[in-house]
C-alpha cells in the first residue's frame, strides 16, 4: 500500500527535498510531498523569530493533507533555539488538524540520538554564534547537553545550501576527535545526508544528519519498512517506532 510523507520546509531550502528524493528512490511505494512557507534567515532578533510562528506553519500542513499523506514532519531545526516545548504543540496541533501522527526535525535528532544511547552528542551547524549557545542550552535541558560543536557563523539560510559537503566533513571529524560518540548535523539545508554512512565507517561514531533523521522519524510514523535505507546511516538500522 503507497504511503505519502508530507514535508514542512522553509523557503530558502535547497537541499532538503532533493536529498530526501534520493533517498527514497528504489523505496517502492513511499514518496515525499513539499509544503514551503518563509524562512530567509536564522537569527535570534524578533523579526527571525517570527517566521516560525505556527499561525504561519499550520497552514503548510494544512495544504498537505489535500494530498492525503500519512504523517507530517515540520523539516526544520527552529526548536533548537525556540525552545523544544514549541515543536511539542506544533506536533499535537498538526495531528489534531490533520488527523494523521507528526514530528519535527529537531524531535526526531533527539529521538535519534536517545535511541542510539549516546553519552556525548557533538553538534555541527552552519550558525551564528549566539544561535549555537542557545541551541547548546536548549539541548542541554533535555538532558543532551553538546560534549563538543562546530559552526560557521553564517545567517542566511539559502547559503547554508552551499556549504561544501568536504567543508562539512571536516566539522565532523573535528568533533569526533573531541570524543563525541554521535554527531548531529543540525540542519536542514546542509549537504551532509550522503557522508553519514562513510563517516560512520571511517570514525566510529553515529552520524545523524538532521534530514536523514527526519525521514527516519516520518517513516516510522508512518509504518514503513526503513530496511532499504541502511546504506544511508546507522538510524536506519535502528527502529523508529517510538511512542
Amino acid at each position: 500500500m503507497r504511503k505519502r510523507l508530507g514535508m514542512i520546509t522553509p523557503s530558502s531550502n535547497s537541499v532538503l527535498e532533493p536529498v530526501t528524493s534520493a533517498m527514497l528512490h528504489g523505496v517502492a511505494d513511499v514518496t515525499a510531498h513539499f509544503s514551503r512557507f518563509r524562512v530567509t534567515e536564522i537569527a535570534l532578533d524578533a523579526a527571525a523569530l517570527s517566521q516560525f510562528d505556527a499561525s504561519v506553519m499550520l497552514p503548510a500542513a494544512d495544504l498537505l493533507t489535500d494530498a492525503k499523506v500519512d504523517a507530517i514532519a515540520w523539516n526544520g531545526t527552529s526548536a533548537s533555539w525556540l525552545g523544544i516545548g514549541r515543536d511539542r504543540s506544533l506536533r499535537e496541533a498538526i495531528t489534531a488538524r490533520a488527523g494523521v501522527p507528526a514530528t519535527t526535525s529537531t524531535l526526531a535528532c533527539i529521538d535519534a540520538a536517545r535511541s542510539l544511547g549516546a553519552k556525548r552528542v557533538g553538534l555541527v551547524s552552519p550558525y551564528t554564534d549566539d544561535v549555537q549557545r542557545r541551541i547548546a542550552d536548549v539541548w542541554a535541558e533535555e538532558g543532551i547537553a553538546p560534549h563538543a560543536e562546530r559552526h560557521l557563523g553564517l545567517r542566511d539560510n539559502f547559503s547554508f545550501g552551499e556549504v561544501a559537503p568536504t567543508t562539512i566533513a571536516d566539522m565532523i571529524r573535528a568533533v569526533a576527535a573531541e570524543g563525541a560518540d554521535a554527531i548531529v548535523i543540525l540542519c536542514t539545508n546542509l549537504d551532509a545526508a550522503a557522508l553519514a554512512a562513510s563517516l560512520e565507517r571511517e570514525l566510529d561514531v553515529a552520524v545523524l544528519d538532521s534530514v536523514a533523521v527526519t525521514l527516519w522519524r516520518t517513516l516510522g510514523l508512518a509504518c514503513c519498512d526503513i530496511r532499504a535505507l541502511a546504506g544511508w546511516g546507522r538510524i536506519f538500522q535502528t527502529s523508529a517506532a517510538i511512542k
